[in-house]
This record gives C-alpha cells, sequence and structure tokens, in this order.
C-alpha cells in the first residue's frame, strides 16, 4: 500500500516541479495580452493551462507561446521540464541571454527562439541535445562563435542561425555537412566555410 501511495505522488511531485518552472517564466515575461492568465500556481499540475500540453503521464511536453506579444526573459528553472520536446516562443520580444540550463532538455526535438531580442553567445550545452532536430535561432542579436558541439548532434535536420550578429568561421562537420549557407546568412562578421578538418583557433570575437 505505501509503495501504491509513492508511485502516486511521483508523478504529482513532477507535475508540481515543472508548474513551479513554469510559473517562474510566467514571473519573468510581461503579458500585455494575458495569454498567461490560466498559468496558476495553485493548481496541481500545470495541464490544464492554455498553450502547455502535457502526456498521459501529466509530464510537460510542450510550451507554445509563438507570437504571443510576450516581453522579458527566460529563466534557468526551465531545465526542470525533463520531458519537454518543443519549446516555441518565436515571434515575440524577448531579451538577455539563452539559459546554459536549455542543455538539459534531452527531450527536446524543437527549439524555436526566432525573432526575438536574444543576446549573448549561443550556449555550448545545447550540444547535449541529443534528440534535437529543429534549431531556429535566427534574427536576433546572439554574438560569439557557432560552438562546435552543435554539429555532434546527430539528429539535427534544420538549422536556422542567419541574421544575428555571430563571428567565427562556419562549421561544415557532423549534421552542419548538409546545412546550406542561408542558415548562416546575414551575419557580417561570420565567416567561411571552415575546411574540412579544420580545428578553429579559439579566440575571442564577441
Amino acid at each position: 500500500m505505501f509503495a501504491l501511495l509513492i508511485a502516486a505522488l511521483i508523478p504529482l511531485s513532477l507535475a508540481n516541479s515543472e508548474g513551479d518552472a513554469l510559473y517562474a517564466l510566467r514571473r519573468s515575461l510581461t503579458d500585455p495580452s494575458n495569454v498567461l492568465q490560466s498559468w496558476d500556481p495553485t493548481l496541481v499540475n500545470p495541464c490544464t493551462w492554455f498553450h502547455v500540453t502535457c502526456d498521459g503521464q501529466n509530464r510537460v511536453i510542450r510550451v507554445d507561446l509563438g507570437n504571443a506579444r510576450l516581453s522579458g526573459s527566460l529563466v534557468p528553472e526551465l531545465g526542470v521540464l525533463q520531458n519537454l520536446q518543443y519549446l516555441e516562443l518565436y515571434k515575440n520580444s524577448l531579451t538577455g541571454r539563452i539559459p546554459e540550463e536549455l542543455g538539459k532538455l534531452k527531450s527536446l526535438v524543437s527549439l524555436d527562439l526566432y525573432h526575438n531580442n536574444f543576446t549573448g553567445s549561443i550556449p555550448r550545452s545545447l550540444g547535449k541535445l541529443t534528440s534535437l532536430v529543429f534549431l531556429r535561432l535566427n534574427s536576433n542579436q546572439l554574438t560569439g562563435r557557432i560552438p562546435r558541439e552543435l554539429t555532434s548532434i546527430t539528429t539535427l535536420k534544420a538549422v536556422d542561425l542567419s541574421t544575428n550578429n555571430l563571428c567565427g568561421t562556419i562549421p561544415v562537420s557532423g549534421s552542419f555537412s548538409h546545412l546550406s549557407d542561408k542558415s548562416f546568412a546575414n551575419n557580417p562578421r561570420l565567416n567561411g566555410p571552415e575546411l574540412e578538418g579544420f580545428v578553429p583557433y579559439e579566440m575571442s570575437c564577441h
């Protein structure tokens, strides 16, 4: 009986931690259209919130907040969402850095942060997203080099890093070998592509 009780509580505690993470995101955002009005921390879990999708075990697998007129920044607590597959935050006015903690989202299939105002570099930790298929960070204000760690993601099919202020050279190895120039367009300080087997000199280019 005790074991059954513990088993029943595990999904509940998971839902609570995921709800806490999403509510931390809500607190960091300005929401003039009230699209996050249903994100109520007093509810048992976030699966009843609008723009949040859960699986059959009440685990958050999708957050859809594209084109929602949101501003503010992302929060490191998002790294708690271990089962998240889709993080859709495109076409908002989000600022600040992309949190390193997004590299903990091992189930992530699609990361869409395009058409915002993110600054800083692309986190190397995103190279740990071994299920990632779509990575779209275009039309931001990102700087620094393209992390070589991204080329080791074998599942990557679509990458768009265009219209930023990235610098250095364009990787051509691994999953980047099939990408076209369009993926990197409108980065005035970006050179390339690299020669095959070239090891870039890691000089700062911020």
